[in-house]
């Protein structure tokens, strides 16, 4: 306890520093800005900014990134409850009951309440990050390289599954990931690969590029192809904060889907989708009036907003304790680790506390920052959904190029960026989601290099995976989530294929019945009724 609290007393040292609680409200502040602006989100945002990261101070960089992630939490559900325009996959949830309050003129009210449950939850969250955080690094450094593969591999497989999308082509974006980290020189022997011949390609391809062409150039694409949000109208909001009896009905919804968003914002996959939905069906079990979800019920929009927000602080506690990044979001944040030469993982709290403690205790006060923020300020913020999507395209994309350019002043990182935009705008319009090519990308080179420490290990003999406990364990755990979720999917499609089948057939023996019973009411039919169907067919037909 001691060890967490003098830990915690020199994160808040560097957190008030004058100039990394500037780029705590920088981030916050850019990450509710971004939330509100639809089809952006924050996997974007902090793929744009990564290139300014790479001149700044390794916390305060990593503080900002880390304010943008959560803050953009905040911001994305103005849009969705205003307007049903879900930002990203984890505000869908927040429709379902945020719009209809806002239709029943109850907008300010629903904002309120999302605010309070964000800033509960993500405090809820940071608590246990600043205590089991330590414990588990010390735990972690005991992990050796084929435990350390697994993981990896594990984290891998659950972003796949538990991700929305078909599973197939999750898998198939990691690969494409892992095959493009692989290019440049090996890094034991020095060999091409993959290199065509090219000498910029032996330095391998840089993740500015990677991140910025895909989520960046990409989107910007798909968007101007799918057409860019044209601004909203006029929207009137209600008294801001929430009223006692929507507190008292949201308080018990709001202190289970805290408890709720950290647990799955640990688990690799997890994210801010899955905590919402989860906490928004357990609320639904919880309610006395279940009957009013999706119809307004504000303890259900507080649920969702609660769990979001302690998903996205609580997925740090992977991040920095094991070095394996739960989410695109934090795959990103640590490739902006690795390029000022921080590798995230056991060793961080030893080797770089004022980065470990720093980002955890700034995370407290850019919450604060944020209920701040989001409570009096939102008539502003939602006059900046005002702004249509084509104005703000060209924008981006120039910052982008740049962006990507500053880092290495190459052009050849800008072709790079250039072409995998266009990349990034084929997969997605063949729904290939985006988050597992990046997060094969960055823990590619990490699974290459402990599995072949792994193999130095065993003289070349797999069983090494099998003999200690970690491993067997993680594996015996991909077997089993593996197998579950086939069965359950030949279950889904053995269901659809019965309905479909029972269709059918209700559709012909209703067809039958009705042709037999139009067969025998012409027989019983009395001539005067038939001449008046025959005679009203006629009349319609001249």
């Amino acid at each position: 306890m001691n060890d967490i609290l003098s830990g915690l007393s020199q994160g808040f040292s560097v957190a008030f520093e004058p100039m990394n609680l500037l780029f705590v409200l920088i981030g916050v502040s850019v990450g509710t800005l971004i939330g509100l602006i639809p089809g952006l989100g924050p996997v974007a945002t902090i793929a744009l900014l990564l290139p300014l990261t790479f001149n700044l101070e390794p916390a305060g960089a990593i503080m900002m990134l880390a304010g943008i992630y959560y803050g953009s939490m905040y911001g994305g559900r103005i849009p969705a409850i205003l307007l049903r325009l879900p930002g990203d996959a984890s505000a869908v949830v927040t429709t379902f009951d945020g719009y209809p309050l806002t239709q029943q003129g109850k907008a300010g009210s629903a904002l309120g309440i999302t605010a309070i449950g964000s800033f509960l939850g993500g405090t809820v969250a940071i608590l246990g990050l600043s205590f089991l955080a330590p414990s588990l690094a010390s735990v972690a450094g005991q992990i050796s390289s084929p435990d350390m593969f697994v993981l990896a591999a594990l984290g891998l497989l659950m972003i796949a599954f538990i991700g929305s999308g078909s599973k197939p082509k999750a898998l198939a974006s990691a690969a494409m990931g892992i095959l493009v980290a692989v290019v440049g020189l090996d890094p034991n022997t020095a060999t091409e690969r993959l290199t065509f011949g090219s000498f910029e390609l032996t330095a391998g391809i840089h993740i500015v590029a990677v991140a910025v062409g895909l989520f960046g150039i990409g989107e910007i694409m798909f968007n101007a192809q799918q057409g860019f949000y044209g601004g909203m109208g006029k929207t009137r909001l209600d008294r801001i904060f929430p009223s006692k009896a929507d507190w008292i009905r949201s308080r018990m919804a709001i202190a289970r889907a805290s408890v709720i968003g950290f647990f799955i914002g640990i688990i690799p996959g997890g994210g801010g989708t899955i905590s919402s939905v989860i906490a928004y069906g357990a609320e639904r079990r919880f309610s006395k009036h279940p009957e009013q979800f999706g119809k307004g019920a504000i303890d259900g929009l507080a649920a969702t907003e609660t769990a979001d927000n302690a998903s996205s602080n609580s997925a740090f506690l992977p991040l920095l304790t094991l070095g394996v990044p739960p989410n695109p979001v934090l795959a990103l944040i640590f490739g902006a680790l690795l390029l000022q030469n921080i590798t995230p993982g056991p060793a961080l709290v030893q080797d770089h506390p004022d980065v470990f403690w720093g980002v955890i205790a700034s995370m407290y006060v850019g919450n604060v920052i944020l209920l701040v923020l989001n409570l009096p300020l939102i008539g502003m913020f939602v006059k900046l959904l005002k702004i249509p999507g084509r104005v703000m395209a060209p924008i981006i994309l120039m910052v982008a190029i740049a962006g990507v350019y500053s880092v290495r002043n190459s052009m050849f990182d800008v072709l790079t960026c250039i072409l995998f935009g266009i990349v990034g705008y084929v997969l997605r319009t063949f729904n290939f989601d985006l988050g597992p090519f990046v997060l094969g990308f960055i823990l590619g080179p990490i699974l290459e290099d402990h599995f072949r420490r792994s193999m130095v290990m065993s003289d070349g003999s797999f069983m090494i995976f099998f003999e200690r406990p970690v491993p067997l364990t993680i594996m015996i755990l991909v077997v089993v989530v593996t197998a579950w979720f086939v069965i359950d999917g030949r279950r889904k499609k053995r269901n659809l294929l019965a309905q479909v089948t029972g269709t059918e057939v209700t559709e012909v023996t209703l067809t039958s019945d009705w042709t037999s019973g139009e067969a025998s009411s012409q027989d019983e039919t009395a001539p005067e009724q038939v001449d008046d169907v025959q005679g009203g067919r006629g009349r319609s037909s001249s």
